[in-house]
């Protein structure tokens, strides 16, 4: 029974595991980037092969040359994107260090209010934010795309259970040195909470940077679609060009992996400094 549970058996089963799953995982995307340099006519034959029968790089020049708006999506989808990540991070760090470390009248009913509210599914509040969007006249605009999205109750949550487990001698001593709360928190608190706020930011702009559900519904006017609404109009009633798809969508996700990659170093953070705190 011992070496049944030996943690190096376990630990080698655990790797295989991980190992299939990352494979199972990969493949899509592989095909993807593979379809993403063939014809239309063999992507549709159902045939499954990585490796294009007839390379071409024909999909990419439609996209960028031939499809004249593919560079405004583009543009509208960074500038939403980045707009509401900046906020986000702004805004929910300042509503979970009040809601950590402030005490203010209703601080537990704004507390409860935030948990209540991540109950509820985004899909219910979309008609009304249409009807509040189209009062302020706000339907088919930046405005209506990041303000909408600029704080998340999740995330506001998130930085509260990060700052509860901040070191309280670290503001004590800013404190000391004459800092009020603005100060503690800006100088201080939100510099050492980069790993929160990187994990933040990679969910918030994944986030915005996929969303369908708020574009398609309060955006009509095509230059004024994001990519993901942007890649909805190759496919028509009849046919689907799956050839401009696959290569859009690879342009689609290198923004998400940049992000991703160059937040990544400050996961590692995070577990040092979770580690660190004895």
């Amino acid at each position: 029974m011992t070496k049944i549970f030996n943690p190096l058996y376990f630990k080698v089963i655990l790797y295989i595991f991980l190992t299939v799953y990352g494979i199972i995982t990969v493949i899509p995307f592989l095909w993807a980037f593979s379809a993403s340099f063939k014809p239309l006519s063999e992507i549709i034959n159902g045939e499954f092969n990585f490796i294009p029968k007839h390379f071409t790089l024909d999909n990419y020049k439609q996209i960028f040359l031939q499809e004249p708006l593919f560079g405004r999506w583009f543009f509208n989808s960074v500038i939403i994107g980045v707009s509401v990540t900046i906020l986000n991070l702004l805004f929910n760090s300042m509503a979970g260090y009040a809601l950590a470390r402030l005490h203010f009248q209703g601080k537990r009913f704004w507390f409860f209010l935030i948990l209540a509210v991540l109950a509820v599914p985004a899909q219910i509040t979309l008609i009304p934010t249409f009807l509040i969007l189209k009062a302020i006249g706000w339907l088919n605009s930046y405005p209506g795309m990041i303000v909408p999205s600029m704080v998340n109750a999740t995330f506001i949550f998130m930085m509260r259970q990060f700052f509860v487990n901040f070191p309280r001698e670290l503001e004590e001593a800013a404190q000391l040195d004459g800092l009020n709360a603005w100060g503690i928190f800006w100088y201080i608190v939100l510099p050492l909470a980069q790993p929160a706020l990187a994990a933040q930011a990679v969910f918030v702009f994944m986030g915005s940077w996929n969303n369908f559900l708020l574009p398609i519904v309060i955006l009509f006017d095509p230059e004024m679609f994001t990519l993901p609404l942007g890649l909805n109009t190759f496919k028509g009633q009849y046919i689907s060009y799956w050839n401009y798809i696959m290569a859009a969508s690879m342009v689609f996700t290198l923004p998400g992996l940049g992000i991703y990659a160059f937040f990544n170093r400050y996961f590692i953070q995070s577990v040092t400094f979770t580690g660190g705190k004895g």
